[in-house]
C-alpha cells in the first residue's frame, strides 16, 4: 500500500508501506536472505531469531526489523530475481548471464511465441514467461515427469505458470505448434531437432540451443546449415566479478569460467 506523504522542506515523498499478504525479502547479508508472506498472527524462526511477522505491517520498505536476539533485518519488496535464487533445483539450472542473451537472441518480448526444451528445474522456463507476458505463451517440453512436476511447482510460485504450457514429449517426435517465434534447446542433442524447429517457426523466427561441450556445438551447427538457416553463431559468454575496496580492487580469486556454448540462427 502507499504509505503516508512525508514533506521535507523541497520535497514531496510517497513511502511505500508493507501491507498483510506482501510478499517481502529480509535482507541479512549477500549470503543469507528470506522470502515471507506478511500474515497476521504468525512468527518466522531463523538462526538469527524470531520475528513476528505482522510486526512489518506498516513498515516502510528499506526499513528494518530486529529479531528476538537484537538481529537487525532489512526490509525489501520480493521480486522476480529473488524467487528464482530460491527455485527448487533438480537439474543444473542455466546461468543469468546466458539466460539473458538467450532470450535477447531469440528476440523473445511481450506477446511472443516461443518453444522450449527442457523444461529442467523451469528457471528458464520462468525467465522467458516473465518476458512473453501477458498475452506471449512458452511451450515448454520435457521428458521426465518428476522434472516437469517440480518445474510447474516452481512455476506457480512465481504466478507465472498461466503463461507456460507444459508439454510431456520427447520433443524429437515432432513440435505440435506452428509459426512460431522462437525455439530454445536446452538439451543433449539438440541437432536431432533442427529439422523440427525449422518447420514449427515462423520466417525470420530465430532458432537458439544451449551445449555445454563443443562437440554438441558442431552438431548443431552442421545441422543447421543442412536445414538452410542464416546469420549461424556460435559464443561464450565469461563473466568475471571483482572484489571492490579502496586501493585493493582486484578479479574475484574464484569465478565461474565456462558454463556453455549458446549457437543460433535464423529461419528464413
Amino acid at each position: 500500500m502507499k504509505g503516508k506523504k512525508k514533506t521535507t522542506p523541497n520535497l514531496v515523498i510517497f513511502m511505500d508501506l508493507v501491507a498483510e499478504g506482501d510478499e517481502v525479502l529480509l535482507y541479512l547479508n549477500d549470503r543469507k536472505s528470506w522470502i515471507l508472506k506478511v500474515e497476521r498472527g504468525k512468527k518466522f524462526h531463523t538462526h538469527k531469531g524470531i520475528i513476528n511477522i505482522e510486526d512489518l505491517i506498516g513498515k516502510p520498505y528499506g526499513s528494518e526489523v530486529l529479531t528476538s536476539l537484537g538481529v537487525a533485518l532489512k526490509i525489501l519488496p520480493a521480486d522476480y530475481l529473488d524467487h528464482l535464487e530460491k527455485i527448487a533445483r533438480k537439474t543444473q539450472i542455466i546461468y543469468p548471464k546466458d539466460m539473458a542473451y538467450i532470450a535477447l537472441i531469440a528476440n523473445v518480448r511481450s506477446g511472443s511465441r516461443v518453444v522450449e526444451c527442457g523444461t529442467g528445474s523451469g528457471a528458464l522456463t520462468s525467465y522467458l514467461a516473465n518476458m512473453v507476458r501477458p498475452n506471449g505463451k512458452v511451450y515448454t517440453y520435457e521428458v521426465r515427469e518428476d522434472f516437469q512436476v517440480n518445474a510447474k511447482k516452481n512455476l506457480e510460485s512465481l504466478g507465472l505458470e498461466k503463461f507456460v504450457e507444459f508439454k510431456l514429449k520427447d520433443i524429437t517426435k515432432g513440435i505440435d505448434e506452428t509459426d512460431v517465434d522462437a525455439v530454445i534447446l536446452d538439451m543433449a542433442t539438440p541437432w536431432l531437432v533442427v529439422e523440427e524447429a525449422r518447420k514449427a517457426l515462423r520466417v525470420g523466427g530465430r532458432l537458439v540451443s544451449f551445449s555445454p561441450t563443443i562437440n554438441q556445438v558442431e552438431k548443431t551447427v552442421d545441422a543447421m546449415e543442412k536445414a538452410q538457416f542464416i546469420n549461424i553463431k556460435a559464443v561464450e559468454l565469461i563473466m568475471r566479478g571483482y572484489k571492490v575496496k579502496v586501493n585493493e580492487t582486484r578479479p574475484d580469486t574464484i569465478m565461474v569460467g565456462h558454463t556453455g556454448y549458446i549457437v543460433s540462427g535464423r529461419r528464413c
